[in-house]
């Protein structure tokens, strides 16, 4: 693997699935002798892509019923 002119390195596909990196994941670089690490940061910047998905399930509903009563009116002879 080489780097490129503008300091650049391709992760392989492989271990970007292993490790869920993923475009805009938040990475360190751990500098240990002469090894390098890359590591998902462990504070990230932005909220993410799990984070985003459940902040738009959460529903903005103002009906207060309880559980049971949703399921008699799903369940309701007609």
């Amino acid at each position: 693997m080489r780097i490129t002119s503008k300091g650049q390195v391709t992760i392989p596909q492989a271990i970007r699935e292993e490790l869920g990196l993923l475009p805009e994941t938040e990475v360190e670089f751990e500098v240990d002798g002469n090894t390098v690490r890359i590591l998902k940061s462990a504070a990230s910047r932005k909220p993410s892509r799990g984070r985003l998905a459940v902040a738009r399930l959460r529903g903005t509903g103002s009906v207060k019923m309880t559980t049971d009563a949703i399921l008699a009116l799903t369940r309701k002879d007609r």
